[in-house]
């Protein structure tokens, strides 16, 4: 099977997904219930597939798509202030050909790049269950495999650095337990891409200062020095 043919059919399986009935049930109910701002939207009310340059060589994990972010517009962190955050930090670092992400057809194109998360469903609070997550990571995992020319991950927040090194144990790299911290930054193993942790773009790190965009704009100068660049 071609490349081509691998993704669409990966995008494909994740958008088909049930495994998980809390998480269907949600994310449909939210779909129909929509937020007041949104009500002439169509949800997109579906697990949300991985977004960006299937030839990047940086891969960025996330948590889950927003209730009213991803899980409305279909695509990774577009539609919130989350995806407001991180964008323009992309943006910026050149990761990505403009700053902002509104929905699907926008004209975003990312660059070397290409962003994920441990979980594809918008979960109650925000907070996927333990198990909704190992049922999920599969599709990351099919992922990495496809993604040829990887060399460093940047992990969005605890709970995707944590799951991430889970994923590589389970895929036999005998990888230590690594401790997470804004700016940290890992070689797990010979020939594995690198680790760089940053806090998650969320409002609540963003609005409370935990993570500024100085803080943010030296992950992605990080992973520039990582690329050799």
């Amino acid at each position: 099977m071609k490349p081509e043919d691998s993704w669409r059919a990966l995008e494909a399986e994740i958008i088909a997904c049930r495994r998980c009935p809390r998480l269907v049930a949600w994310r449909e109910q939210v779909a129909r219930q929509r937020r007041r701002a949104y009500q002439d939207w169509e949800y997109w009310g579906k697990p949300v597939p991985g977004f960006g340059d299937t030839q990047g060589r940086v891969l960025v994990v996330g948590l889950a798509p927003g209730a009213h972010g991803a899980n409305r517009t279909g695509r990774m962190f577009t539609g919130d202030g989350s995806g407001e955050f991180l964008y323009r930090a992309l943006y910026q670092a050149g990761f990505a050909s403009q700053p902002t992400a509104t929905h699907r057809d926008d004209g975003l194109a990312l660059k070397d790049l290409f962003i994920s998360a441990v979980c594809r469903c918008a979960p109650p609070k925000n907070k996927p269950l333990p198990g909704e997550i190992s049922a999920c990571l599969t599709y990351l995992a099919q992922e990495i495999k496809l993604l040829n020319n990887l060399q460093g991950i940047v992990c969005l927040g605890r709970i995707a650095f944590d799951n991430t090194l889970a994923l590589y144990r389970s895929m036999g790299y005998p990888v230590s337990n690594l401790t997470f911290a804004h700016a940290a930054v890992y070689q797990p193993g010979k020939g594995m891409p690198w680790l760089l942790a940053s806090y998650h773009p969320s409002r609540q790190n963003t609005q409370t200062g935990r993570l500024t965009e100085a803080m943010f704009a030296e992950i992605w100068e990080q992973a520039r020095v990582f690329l050799g660049e």
